[in-house]
């Protein structure tokens, strides 16, 4: 069955058919999904969401275009959230430069901040990285992420950022991104990774594969991903499937 790695099923766009989605998922080949805390009204959301259905884990955090909402409050609560039994990462947290807000000192304190809570309740961080490898990994070297593994979700750099990464025994996210004809970087880093630190993701609703791209994105759309990157790899589908669900579990403990 494939393990869906990053989803946000408490997304508004999911408010219309969400029940109807979630149940239909088994039937169609996914087995398991992990959905993503963006926000601390996301995380509620997400621990909710992993006790109405027993197939749907969670992680708790704040993307870092969410921090300015963060306090010490607020760090609290994520922490109290990292106790509950199908809570199984951090995150997603991270730096994104792609818009001017927030501050990149203010994103970088609570990424800080989202690291050591990860290290201090011992589970894997799920990062966000978008125009930002540098000061993402300086962080993460600084903070000894190798020490607290997790996954760089929706990865987008080139292969020898995969290297660094690699170097922290981190994992990395691949999603719909795998499947566009301009994603030739992406392409070559996933050639370059092996297998066994490859996770399978969406981010739903957000950044669906071809055929669907500009949609809205669902796990439903997974079996495109795991194809393209069986046709990278020069392996099959099922290699890729079984494969990947077996890095998750292991990532997560689950």
């Amino acid at each position: 069955m494939i393990f869906e790695s990053h989803a946000h099923y408490d997304d508004e766009d999911f408010d219309a058919d969400r029940e109807e989605l979630l149940s239909s998922l088994a039937a169609c080949g996914i087995g398991t999904v992990v959905n993503i805390g963006a926000s601390l009204a996301g995380s509620a959301a997400t621990v909710r969401l992993t006790e109405q259905y027993p197939f749907i884990y969670g992680a708790v955090g704040v993307h870092p275009s969410e921090v300015e909402e963060l306090s010490e409050e607020g760090m609290e609560q994520l922490r109290a959230w990292c106790s509950h039994e199908k809570i199984i990462a951090v995150g997603e947290t991270g730096l994104d430069y792609h818009y001017p807000d927030p501050a990149v000192s203010v994103q970088k304190e609570w990424f800080a901040r989202q690291l050591a809570l990860a290290e201090e309740v011992k589970l894997p961080v799920i990062i966000h990285s978008r125009e930002a490898a540098k000061d993402t990994l300086d962080i993460m070297q600084a903070h000894r992420a190798g020490e607290i593994g997790g996954v760089v979700h929706c990865f987008s750099y080139a292969k020898e950022m995969a290297r660094e990464y690699l170097n922290m025994d981190f994992y990395f996210g691949i999603g719909g991104v795998i499947t566009f004809k301009n994603a030739k970087k992406l392409k070559e880093a996933v050639q370059y990774i092996p297998l066994e630190k490859i996770l399978l993701e969406t981010d739903s609703p957000y950044l669906a594969p071809d055929p669907h791209r500009g949609e809205r994105n669902t796990s439903l759309n997974l079996p495109y991903v795991a194809e393209a990157i069986a046709e990278l790899k020069g392996i099959s589908y099922e290699e890729v499937v079984e494969t990947t669900e077996r890095n998750a579990r292991r990532l997560f403990g689950i």
